[in-house]
């Protein structure tokens, strides 16, 4: 369960408040006065805390649970000890996440409100009254940095760099030409802005071309810590609202991924490679440029992909194949090595 040393709750709430913010239903009975102080999981949860049960791998835990309360899907209702409070919802971890940041909403990056003493700002640059400034950040020239938004210590914002409203950026993140929304969270060490990968060969030295695009980047998106994101080399490298990249992403220059992408950890996307809305790509997987990835589609962890993806195809495999044919070739490779096994014995 949190740590008290650092996650404190906001509750105790009752739990008529929790199902309200979370948008789920009380169950039969439910008291809607009790009183619940923090989420816990189901094996550590007591009657003080709230659960969830979303995987069915964990009803034998659920059936044992001493939590006071628990979201859970109506269908394991009956499942549930007669001791236990029952929040129904036909999405248990999307109303779980809900009512966790209810417990435990987003923690502030600069503890102090306003511009730390040792932070450097151009006199140039344009704060919202009300944004907060870690020490030793840097704010360059004509930057504008939005309500109530927070810029972590030792971070620095690039000249002309604009930062929405309720941004979160951690410490020790380089932000420069990008345009950024609202309710954006950087975490730390990720590089945004910086020059894409790009030159022309030549036996004689090598020609770096500048990269004159940038950075555009919609609201409600989250990076994972130590991401590279290059600008564009003319046109932009763009994240579109409501994606969320794990830990070590890189996109490469004039990358552009639709609405609500979802890009797991250690992630590489050569340049100029599209994405529709809603991929979901596992972790490690790898893409060449110039491709198009259609809304919708699914791709395996460790995947390799070196061609076109239609809308709402599921791929995997080096080179990447349909996971039909993936599983197949695995299968096939399988019998083969068997095979093979048996005929040198």
């Amino acid at each position: 369960m949190p740590d008290p040393r650092f996650f404190e709750p906001r509750g105790p709430f009752t739990l008529q408040a929790i199902a309200a913010a979370c948008g789920a239903e009380p169950g039969p009975g439910a008291d809607g006065a009790r009183l619940l102080a923090d989420v816990a999981p189901l094996d550590e949860a007591g009657p003080a805390h709230l659960s969830f049960l979303d995987n069915p791998r964990y009803v034998t835990q659920f059936r044992a649970t001493k939590a006071g309360a628990c979201i859970v899907h109506p269908r394991y209702a009956a499942q549930a000890p007669t001791s236990l409070a029952l929040l129904l919802s036909p999405t248990p971890y999307r109303a779980y996440g809900l009512a966790a940041r209810y417990f435990h909403p987003p923690a502030d990056v600069v503890a102090a409100a306003g511009v730390h003493p040792s932070a450097i700002i151009d006199p140039t640059a344009r704060l919202a009254s009300d944004c907060r400034i870690g020490p030793h950040a840097v704010i360059g020239p004509r930057a504008e940095i939005g309500a109530r938004s927070q810029v972590g210590a030792g971070t620095t914002i690039g000249a002309g760099v604009v930062l929405g409203a309720d941004a979160h950026i951690h410490p020790r993140v380089s932000i420069s030409h990008a345009l950024i929304g609202n309710q954006v969270t950087v975490f730390p060490g990720s590089c945004i802005g910086q020059d894409g990968f790009g030159f022309a060969p030549d036996p004689r030295g090598h020609v770096s071309i500048p990269q004159l695009g940038r950075v555009l980047i919609g609201d409600d998106v989250e990076i994972g810590a130590n991401c590279t994101i290059d600008r564009g080399a003319g046109s932009d490298t763009v994240i579109g609202p409501g994606c969320r990249l794990g830990n070590q992403v890189h996109l490469a220059h004039n990358v552009l991924l639709g609405r609500g992408c979802i890009l797991t950890g250690q992630i590489g996307v050569s340049g100029s490679t599209r994405f529709g809305d809603f991929v979901f790509v596992g972790g490690q997987a790898g893409f060449a440029g110039h491709l198009s990835i259609g809304s919708g589609a699914r791709i395996a962890a460790k995947s390799g992909i070196i061609g076109d993806v239609p809308a709402g195809a599921s791929y995997g495999g080096f080179p990447a194949v349909t996971v039909r044919d993936w599983h197949r070739q695995t299968v096939t490779l399988k019998q083969l090595s068997k095979k093979k096994g048996q005929d040198d014995g």
